[in-house]
């Protein structure tokens, strides 16, 4: 998803993108080999962070991204100089209508709403509905869809359902952490800009919102967009990005 925004940053910036683990380019053990839990995802971008030498950065958390980097500056807030986050939710109010599958899923881990969830999620369909919609149809053309079917074929690959389903259940536990989530931003103020597509069906515009409740300086502002908002708007967060970060580090 960072395809179109690195090149716009290169110049300014030392920037590093890594797959999570079952993810992307990264290794894939299958869920019998390794426990996919967000903590211990974290753990392994923590182990990453340290063993190529960054000891100061920014973070850029966006959907997955945010309670693992979140978890990050909870653990070594000494390495976070400041946070972007992209429709990367920290608040209950933040968790939209398109999480009621996954909530049935959590609350009880049946057949039928696993494949409720395939038949969502796990289709081509799904996927290309998280990149369009609530998109403004002028920025549809925009939308690459090699996007959505190069993340279909990801999720088709052996045991990789088995990854997402994990994934999708452990998620409750970030919930869990929002207060402590909060405690930090409160403690230590890092500076945060959150820049969100208002129509996210997974993490709606109050997400973005409620950082000021814990961190009034943030800076906070709404795009007409949806879950994706790079495919579309990658010039624009990119301008934002390098005027926060120049203000802020």
């Amino acid at each position: 998803m960072f395809r179109n925004l690195i090149p716009k940053l290169a110049d300014e910036f030392h920037l590093v993108a890594p797959d999570y683990v079952g993810f992307g380019l990264s290794s894939a053990p299958s869920a019998d080999e390794f426990e996919y839990t967000f903590e211990n995802l974290s753990n392994v971008v923590y182990k990453f962070v340290k063993t190529i030498g960054l000891n100061k950065f920014s973070i850029y958390i966006q959907d997955y991204g945010a309670p693992i980097g979140l978890r990050l500056a909870l653990k070594h807030p000494e390495l976070i100089q400041g946070i972007v986050t992209q429709n990367g939710n920290a608040y209950k109010e933040g968790l939209g209508a398109a999480w009621a599958p996954i909530n049935a899923y959590q609350n009880d881990r049946t057949k039928e709403n696993e494949d409720k969830i395939r038949s969502i999620l796990f289709s081509l369909e799904g996927n290309k509905w998280q990149y369009t919609h609530g998109v403004n149809p002028k920025h549809l053309p925009l939308i690459d869809p090699d996007t959505y079917h190069l993340d279909t074929i990801r999720l088709e690959r052996p045991g990789n359902d088995k990854i997402q389903l994990d994934l999708f259940y452990d998620y409750q536990n970030n919930v869990k952490l929002y207060d402590e989530f909060h405690k930090y931003f409160r403690e230590y103020k890092p500076p945060l800009l959150a820049i969100w597509g208002d129509k996210d069906e997974f993490f709606p515009a109050a997400g973005a919102k409620a950082f000021k409740k814990d961190l009034p300086d943030a800076k906070i502002q709404l795009v007409d967009g949806g879950h994706f908002i790079l495919e579309y708007y990658s010039q624009h967060v990119a301008d934002e990005i390098k005027k926060f970060l120049g203000k802020n580090n």
